[in-house]
Protein backbone atom coordinates (compact mmCIF):
# COMPACT_ATOMS: atom_id res chain seq x y z
CA UNK A 1 0.00 0.00 0.00
CA UNK A 2 1.14 3.27 -1.16
CA UNK A 3 2.20 5.98 1.57
CA UNK A 4 1.11 9.86 0.97
CA UNK A 5 2.81 12.29 0.02
CA UNK A 6 4.40 9.84 -2.79
CA UNK A 7 8.23 11.24 -2.42
CA UNK A 8 9.40 11.54 -6.37
CA UNK A 9 13.19 12.17 -7.59
CA UNK A 10 13.06 13.23 -11.21
CA UNK A 11 15.87 12.66 -13.49
CA UNK A 12 16.19 14.20 -16.85
CA UNK A 13 19.43 15.60 -18.44
CA UNK A 14 16.85 18.69 -19.90
CA UNK A 15 16.86 21.10 -17.36
CA UNK A 16 13.06 22.54 -18.85
CA UNK A 17 11.74 19.06 -18.82
CA UNK A 18 12.26 18.53 -15.14
CA UNK A 19 11.20 22.07 -14.37
CA UNK A 20 7.93 21.32 -16.07
CA UNK A 21 7.72 17.67 -14.34
CA UNK A 22 8.23 19.53 -10.89
CA UNK A 23 5.22 21.90 -11.72
CA UNK A 24 2.77 19.45 -13.05
CA UNK A 25 3.00 17.53 -9.92
CA UNK A 26 3.53 20.26 -7.21
CA UNK A 27 -0.30 21.09 -8.49
CA UNK A 28 -0.91 17.62 -6.78
CA UNK A 29 -1.21 17.73 -2.76
CA UNK A 30 -0.71 13.79 -2.77
CA UNK A 31 2.63 13.81 -4.48
CA UNK A 32 6.25 15.91 -3.77
CA UNK A 33 9.35 16.41 -5.62
CA UNK A 34 11.85 15.66 -2.98
CA UNK A 35 14.81 16.46 -5.91
CA UNK A 36 16.11 16.39 -9.77
CA UNK A 37 19.27 15.44 -11.06
CA UNK A 38 20.12 15.37 -14.93
CA UNK A 39 23.13 13.31 -14.30
CA UNK A 40 23.71 9.70 -13.48
CA UNK A 41 26.28 10.53 -10.75
CA UNK A 42 23.60 13.56 -9.26
CA UNK A 43 20.84 11.24 -9.38
CA UNK A 44 22.77 8.82 -7.65
CA UNK A 45 23.67 10.98 -4.60
CA UNK A 46 20.57 12.45 -4.58
CA UNK A 47 18.73 8.94 -4.31
CA UNK A 48 21.21 7.55 -1.53
CA UNK A 49 19.95 10.87 0.50
CA UNK A 50 16.76 11.23 -0.24
CA UNK A 51 15.53 7.72 -0.31
CA UNK A 52 12.16 8.41 -2.82
CA UNK A 53 9.59 6.87 -2.91
CA UNK A 54 9.65 7.00 -6.79
CA UNK A 55 11.78 7.94 -9.00
CA UNK A 56 10.64 9.17 -12.94
CA UNK A 57 13.74 8.43 -14.71
CA UNK A 58 14.50 9.22 -18.13
CA UNK A 59 16.39 6.32 -19.94
CA UNK A 60 18.84 8.61 -22.22
CA UNK A 61 21.58 10.16 -19.73
CA UNK A 62 25.09 11.86 -20.72
CA UNK A 63 27.32 9.92 -18.40
CA UNK A 64 25.99 6.31 -17.68
CA UNK A 65 22.24 4.97 -19.90
CA UNK A 66 19.37 4.31 -18.31
CA UNK A 67 19.75 0.40 -17.77
CA UNK A 68 22.60 0.23 -16.34
CA UNK A 69 21.57 3.14 -14.06
CA UNK A 70 18.00 1.01 -13.30
CA UNK A 71 20.55 -1.43 -11.42
CA UNK A 72 22.59 1.12 -9.26
CA UNK A 73 19.14 3.05 -7.92
CA UNK A 74 18.07 -0.93 -6.75
CA UNK A 75 21.33 -0.75 -4.78
CA UNK A 76 21.00 2.68 -3.05
CA UNK A 77 17.17 3.17 -3.29
CA UNK A 78 15.90 -0.58 -3.31
CA UNK A 79 12.01 0.94 -1.76
CA UNK A 80 12.04 3.18 -5.12
CA UNK A 81 9.90 2.39 -7.65
CA UNK A 82 11.02 3.41 -11.16
CA UNK A 83 8.66 4.91 -13.79
CA UNK A 84 10.65 5.73 -16.85
CA UNK A 85 10.12 8.69 -18.70
CA UNK A 86 10.80 8.15 -22.42
CA UNK A 87 11.30 8.94 -25.78
CA UNK A 88 13.27 6.79 -26.95
CA UNK A 89 12.19 4.99 -29.63
CA UNK A 90 14.34 1.59 -29.04
CA UNK A 91 13.17 -1.74 -28.32
CA UNK A 92 16.21 -3.21 -27.03
CA UNK A 93 16.49 -0.15 -24.75
CA UNK A 94 12.93 -0.60 -23.35
CA UNK A 95 13.31 -4.54 -22.92
CA UNK A 96 16.50 -3.52 -21.50
CA UNK A 97 14.82 -1.06 -18.85
CA UNK A 98 12.35 -3.71 -17.79
CA UNK A 99 14.79 -6.60 -17.55
CA UNK A 100 16.59 -4.34 -15.02
CA UNK A 101 13.34 -4.23 -13.38
CA UNK A 102 11.58 -0.92 -13.47
CA UNK A 103 7.80 -0.83 -12.78
CA UNK A 104 6.44 1.23 -16.07
CA UNK A 105 6.81 3.28 -19.33
CA UNK A 106 5.24 7.09 -19.67
CA UNK A 107 6.21 8.28 -23.55
CA UNK A 108 7.65 11.96 -23.12
CA UNK A 109 4.48 12.90 -24.74
CA UNK A 110 2.27 11.97 -21.45
CA UNK A 111 -0.60 14.10 -20.68
CA UNK A 112 -0.27 15.03 -16.67
CA UNK A 113 -3.35 13.32 -15.94
CA UNK A 114 -1.91 10.33 -17.70
CA UNK A 115 1.37 10.79 -15.62
CA UNK A 116 -0.35 10.92 -12.39
CA UNK A 117 -1.93 7.93 -13.01
CA UNK A 118 1.05 5.93 -14.19
CA UNK A 119 2.69 7.48 -10.55
CA UNK A 120 -0.53 6.21 -8.31
CA UNK A 121 -0.66 2.52 -10.21
CA UNK A 122 3.28 1.81 -9.71
CA UNK A 123 2.95 2.97 -6.29
CA UNK A 124 -0.33 0.32 -5.69
CA UNK A 125 2.48 -1.96 -7.23
CA UNK A 126 1.25 -2.89 -10.52
CA UNK A 127 3.12 -2.32 -13.65
CA UNK A 128 2.14 0.46 -15.83
CA UNK A 129 3.28 0.78 -20.09
CA UNK A 130 1.40 3.28 -21.48
CA UNK A 131 -0.49 2.38 -24.84
CA UNK A 132 2.33 4.35 -26.94
CA UNK A 133 5.12 2.06 -25.64
CA UNK A 134 2.81 -0.94 -25.92
CA UNK A 135 2.54 0.04 -30.21
CA UNK A 136 5.85 0.72 -30.16
CA UNK A 137 6.59 -2.84 -29.73
CA UNK A 138 3.45 -4.35 -31.32
CA UNK A 139 5.52 -2.94 -34.42
CA UNK A 140 8.45 -4.56 -33.89
CA UNK A 141 8.36 -7.98 -36.57
CA UNK A 142 10.86 -10.74 -35.86
CA UNK A 143 11.97 -13.66 -37.98
CA UNK A 144 10.33 -16.66 -36.88
CA UNK A 145 9.70 -15.83 -33.14
CA UNK A 146 9.14 -18.61 -30.58
CA UNK A 147 5.26 -17.71 -29.64
CA UNK A 148 4.93 -19.66 -26.46
CA UNK A 149 1.02 -21.01 -25.89
CA UNK A 150 -1.11 -19.87 -23.31
CA UNK A 151 -4.31 -21.44 -22.72
CA UNK A 152 -7.83 -19.00 -23.25
CA UNK A 153 -7.76 -18.50 -19.50
CA UNK A 154 -4.27 -17.66 -19.21
CA UNK A 155 -4.64 -15.24 -22.34
CA UNK A 156 -7.94 -13.67 -20.67
CA UNK A 157 -5.51 -13.30 -17.09
CA UNK A 158 -2.66 -11.40 -19.58
CA UNK A 159 -5.29 -9.02 -20.86
CA UNK A 160 -6.40 -8.20 -17.16
CA UNK A 161 -2.72 -7.85 -15.89
CA UNK A 162 -2.03 -5.66 -19.01
CA UNK A 163 -4.77 -3.42 -17.92
CA UNK A 164 -4.05 -2.82 -14.35
CA UNK A 165 -6.06 -5.48 -12.57
CA UNK A 166 -4.99 -7.16 -9.23
CA UNK A 167 -4.95 -10.59 -8.25
CA UNK A 168 -8.05 -9.93 -6.25
CA UNK A 169 -9.63 -7.70 -9.01
CA UNK A 170 -8.79 -10.58 -11.95
CA UNK A 171 -10.18 -13.17 -9.27
CA UNK A 172 -13.44 -10.98 -8.95
CA UNK A 173 -13.63 -10.58 -12.61
CA UNK A 174 -13.55 -14.30 -13.38
CA UNK A 175 -15.37 -15.34 -10.18
CA UNK A 176 -11.98 -17.82 -9.42
CA UNK A 177 -10.02 -17.25 -6.41
CA UNK A 178 -6.94 -15.30 -5.79
CA UNK A 179 -4.72 -18.60 -5.51
CA UNK A 180 -6.00 -19.32 -8.57
CA UNK A 181 -5.49 -16.45 -10.44
CA UNK A 182 -1.81 -16.72 -8.60
CA UNK A 183 -1.31 -20.09 -10.45
CA UNK A 184 -2.11 -18.97 -14.20
CA UNK A 185 0.15 -15.77 -13.33
CA UNK A 186 2.60 -17.94 -12.28
CA UNK A 187 1.87 -20.34 -15.50
CA UNK A 188 2.25 -17.25 -17.46
CA UNK A 189 5.63 -15.90 -16.63
CA UNK A 190 7.25 -19.79 -17.24
CA UNK A 191 6.01 -19.72 -20.46
CA UNK A 192 7.10 -16.60 -21.41
CA UNK A 193 9.86 -16.53 -19.70
CA UNK A 194 10.06 -13.45 -18.10
CA UNK A 195 10.69 -12.69 -13.86
CA UNK A 196 8.02 -10.15 -13.56
CA UNK A 197 4.44 -8.98 -14.43
CA UNK A 198 5.97 -5.74 -16.36
CA UNK A 199 8.51 -7.72 -18.50
CA UNK A 200 5.99 -10.48 -19.50
CA UNK A 201 3.54 -7.87 -21.00
CA UNK A 202 6.29 -6.47 -22.79
CA UNK A 203 6.90 -10.01 -24.10
CA UNK A 204 3.50 -10.38 -24.82
CA UNK A 205 3.26 -7.58 -26.95
CA UNK A 206 6.79 -8.11 -28.65
CA UNK A 207 5.28 -11.54 -29.51
CA UNK A 208 2.06 -10.30 -30.69
CA UNK A 209 0.05 -11.77 -27.82
CA UNK A 210 -1.25 -8.96 -26.38
CA UNK A 211 -2.47 -5.20 -28.30
CA UNK A 212 -2.86 -2.58 -25.58
CA UNK A 213 -5.92 -0.32 -26.44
Amino acid sequence: MAHYPVRILIVDDHAVVRQGLRMVLGLRPELRVIGEAGTAAAAMQQALDGQPDLILLDLMLPDIPGPSLVEEFRRYSPGAKILVLTGVQSVSMLQQAAGAGVEGFVPKEVTPDELVQAIHQVMAGRPFIHPQIGHLLDRVQEESPQIPELTPREQEVLRLMAHTATNREIAERLHVSEETVRTHVKHILRKLDQPTRTQAILEALRLGLLQLD
